[in-house]
């Protein structure tokens, strides 16, 4: 097969759904199995920051998540439902519409169909991750990394009752990504899509 070549499902149902914490990759895989298979990407957490920028935010820079003003807006969200529950809706629609990769850490709860991949790794990997990233000492990743994450499970835990990060339940595919670098695990989500998703939805 050429290296190149893209795919394109002939089941306008089809949905891919990619989560996994902060510093497992799954935004820049997301986009580029998105381009290799031609489907439409939709993060969550892009539509989260276009929000954050209506409310007044500058959620342009890269780690902003893990900044300040990114905890500050967590805090928002934890108060007021309406912009989780806005993206989650809109997020759904596409969904409906078929033929898309969502890189969400809600959809895999809320969506009754469609092939569900978690990106598991530790929290001292994705902490070295992250601080290459952006820049910062691993203590610092680590220390934001656990703030932004306990906030954002409280979150959906109270919005929706399930333990991100704990209950793999809903997923078909758990891949541990410790070991593995971005090439390798967009190389193991290839094959899962090509010989398994595309192949039923052919």
């Amino acid at each position: 097969m050429a290296k190149n070549t893209k795919f394109c499902f002939t089941n306008k149902k089809t949905v891919i759904c990619i989560s996994g914490m902060a510093g497992t990759g799954k935004s820049t895989l997301s986009k580029k199995l998105a381009e290799k298979y031609n489907l439409k990407c939709y993060s969550g957490g892009d539509a989260l920051k276009e929000l954050a920028n209506a409310e007044g935010y500058d959620a342009s820079c890269q780690g902003w998540w893990e900044s300040p003003e990114g905890l500050k807006f967590l805090n928002e969200r934890i108060n007021d439902p309406k912009f989780d529950k806005a993206v989650d809706a809109k997020l759904l629609e596409y969904a409906e519409q078929g033929n898309v990769l969502l890189d969400s850490w809600t959809m895999p709860w809320l969506l009754k169909d469609g092939f569900k991949i978690w990106l598991l790794a530790s929290l001292e990997k994705r902490a070295a991750r992250v601080a290459e990233r952006d820049r910062i000492t691993v203590d610092e990743a680590f220390k934001v990394l656990k703030e932004k994450e306990d906030r954002t499970k409280a979150i959906y835990k109270k919005l929706y009752g399930f333990a991100l990060g704990e209950d793999f339940t809903p997923f078909d595919l758990v891949l541990d990504t410790d070991n593995l670098n971005a090439d390798e695990v967009f190389g193991v989500l290839c094959k899962v899509i090509s010989n398994v998703i595309l192949s039923v939805s052919s």
